[in-house]
C-alpha cells in the first residue's frame, strides 16, 4: 500500500485528502480557508495575492497530515490568471473568477479573430470574461504597463505546483487546465501563440502541457508531485465518470458536461471543449439560471428556505398544474439570450397556488438544464446516467422530477470534495507509472462514490410531457432560439 495526497485549492479554501494507493479510501483530511479577502459589496475579489493560496496550503498540511506520502496532485480553481515576469514574480495579483471587467474585452476578441466560428475552429470554445485569453486582453488595454512585464502565463494549479517544486526552471500544466485558457486546442493538443500575441500584444512563455499519468517533478525531498489539474476536471476524475455518463451541477448558475471521445467545434459558443485529466474530453454546457431560480421563488413566496420550497412543490403534482417556468431571471446562456428575462405562463384561476408555482421554479431549473443535456446529446454525446451534484440535488422536489425530466438514471453521490479526490487519484496515477506498477494510458480503479440512485421509471412518460409542455412554451416565447 503507497499513500498519496490530493489538494484543491478553490476560491475560498484548501482541501487536503490523504489516500490508500490501492482503493482511494481517504486516511486523513485536512482543511483551511484562505485569508480572508471581500470586495466593498462583500463578494470575491477579482484579484488575489497567490501568496493567499500558499498560506492556506500549509495551514491544511499542518499537524503532520503529509507523513508517510509519497505524492501529491493538485486541483485548482480554474481560469485564474497568474502573469509572471522574467524573474518568476508576479506582475500584479493574481486575476481569477468570472471577472466581468473582461467582458468588452471578450467581445473585442471575438471580432478580431473573424467571429465565433473562427474562436470555435481554432480552440473550441468562444471567448468568456472568465477565461485567460480575455484577462490577457483586458490587461493590455487598461494596465499596458503590467502587460508589457509579463512574459510568462500560468494558472492557479499550475502555481501551486510551480512553487510546491521549488520555482524549477520548467513550468508546466496538464491538458484540462490548458484546454480552459482559450490560447491551447483540445482538438490539436497544441498551443495557439498567436491568440496570446492578439490578446497580450507580445508573445509569452507559455507551460509545457504534460499528459495525464506524467509527473511535474519531484521535490529535494523525493516526493512527487503530479500534473495538477483544474477543479472541474478533478472533480469528474474523482468521480469516476466515463463514457455515457454526464454531470449536472446545481449552483447559482448551472453546468453540464460530459465524458466524450473527441473534442467538439461548437461556433454558437454554447459548447466549451475542455480536456478532461484521463486523454478524454469533456464538452461543457452551462446556463445562467439555476438554485438562482429556487431562491427567486423562496423569496416570493416568503419561504425561511429551499427545504420549505421543496417541501411545499411536493403537494402539487408533475406539471405545477399547467404552471410552467422559464427560468431566464439573469438572462440566459444556453440558449444565448442575455438580455431576455423568465415568463410564467399557463397561469389559470385553479393553478394560481403556491404549491403549483413551487413546483414550477423546481421544473422549469431542470427543464433548463435538460435543455444543456440535449444540446450535447444533439452533438452526438451519449448520456445514459447523470452524476447531480450540489446542496440542492439532496432536495426531495429535486430527486421526485430529475430522472423523468431528465430521461436518465440520476446519481446523487454522497457530498464529498471530489476535486480533491481526483487530484489524489491522478497523484496515485503518476506515482504508479514512476514505480512501473501503472499503466501510463490506465488510471487506477478506485472504489467508486458512495451514492443514491434515481431511476425514471413509471414516470418517465409524465415526465417527457412536462418536457414538452416546458419546450413548447419556450419555442412560443423564444422561437428558434437554439437554432440562432
Amino acid at each position: 500500500m503507497g499513500i498519496v495526497a490530493g489538494l484543491d485549492s478553490s476560491p475560498d479554501f484548501t482541501r487536503i485528502v490523504v489516500c490508500d494507493t490501492d482503493t482511494g479510501a481517504v486516511l486523513r483530511q485536512g482543511y483551511a480557508p484562505h485569508p480572508v479577502e471581500t470586495t466593498e459589496g462583500g463578494g470575491r475579489p477579482s484579484d488575489v495575492d497567490p501568496q493567499a493560496w500558499l498560506l492556506s496550503l500549509g495551514e491544511a498540511a499542518g499537524g503532520g497530515l503529509l507523513e508517510g506520502v509519497q505524492a501529491i496532485g493538485v486541483s485548482a480553481q480554474q481560469n485564474a490568471l497568474v502573469p509572471l515576469d522574467t524573474q518568476g514574480n508576479t506582475v500584479r495579483p493574481a486575476m481569477v473568477g468570472g471577472d466581468k471587467r473582461a467582458q468588452v474585452a471578450a467581445a473585442d476578441l471575438v471580432d478580431a479573430l473573424g467571429g465565433r466560428e473562427a474562436w470555435a475552429q481554432a480552440v473550441g470554445h468562444v471567448p468568456q470574461a472568465a477565461q485567460p485569453v480575455t484577462k490577457l486582453r483586458w490587461l493590455n488595454k487598461t494596465e499596458p504597463d503590467a502587460a508589457l512585464r509579463t512574459a510568462v502565463l500560468l494558472q492557479a494549479h499550475d502555481w501551486l505546483v510551480w512553487q510546491l517544486l521549488g520555482r524549477p526552471m520548467r513550468r508546466t500544466t496538464d491538458r484540462g487546465g490548458a484546454s480552459g485558457t482559450g490560447y491551447w486546442s483540445a482538438a490539436t493538443g497544441g498551443y495557439r501563440p498567436d491568440l496570446v500575441e492578439l490578446a497580450l500584444g507580445h508573445q509569452a512563455t507559455l507551460p509545457e502541457v504534460l499528459g495525464p499519468s506524467e509527473a511535474a517533478g519531484t521535490t529535494p525531498e523525493g516526493l512527487l508531485i503530479s500534473a495538477g489539474t483544474g477543479e472541474t476536471m478533478a472533480a469528474a476524475f474523482g468521480l469516476g465518470i466515463g463514457l455515457g455518463d454526464a454531470v449536472v451541477s446545481l449552483g447559482a448558475s448551472g453546468s453540464v458536461m460530459a465524458v466524450h471521445p473527441e473534442a467538439l467545434v461548437d461556433s454558437s459558443g454554447m459548447i466549451t471543449s475542455l480536456a478532461d485529466a484521463t486523454g478524454m474530453h469533456l464538452p461543457v454546457v452551462t446556463t445562467l439560471n439555476a438554485v438562482r431560480t429556487l431562491r427567486g421563488a423562496v423569496e416570493l413566496l416568503g419561504l425561511p428556505d429551499l427545504e420549505s420550497l421543496s417541501e411545499l412543490a411536493m403537494k402539487s403534482t408533475p406539471g405545477s398544474h399547467g404552471l410552467v417556468l422559464l427560468p431566464y431571471l439573469e438572462g440566459e446562456r444556453t440558449p444565448n439570450l442575455p438580455h431576455t428575462a423568465g415568463t410564467l405562463a399557463g397561469l389559470r384561476r385553479e393553478s394560481m397556488r403556491p404549491e403549483h408555482l413551487a413546483r414550477a421554479a423546481f421544473e422549469g431549473m431542470l427543464c433548463g438544464l435538460a435543455d444543456a443535456l440535449d444540446v450535447l446529446r444533439g452533438r452526438g454525446v451519449d448520456v445514459r446516467r447523470v452524476f447531480l451534484l450540489g446542496a440542492a440535488a439532496e432536495l426531495p422536489a429535486v430527486q421526485a422530477a430529475a430522472p423523468a425530466l431528465f430521461g436518465a438514471q440520476v446519481v446523487v453521490p454522497q457530498p464529498a470534495d471530489y476535486a480533491a479526490l481526483g487530484a489524489a487519484r491522478q497523484a496515485a496515477w503518476a506515482l504508479g507509472v514512476s514505480q512501473g506498477t501503472l499503466d501510463p494510458q490506465l488510471p487506477p480503479v478506485w472504489q467508486g462514490a458512495v451514492a443514491q440512485i434515481l431511476e425514471p421509471g413509471e414516470e418517465l412518460a409524465v415526465g417527457q410531457a412536462v418536457r414538452q409542455q416546458y419546450v413548447s412554451v419556450r419555442e412560443q416565447t423564444h422561437p428558434g432560439a437554439f437554432r440562432a
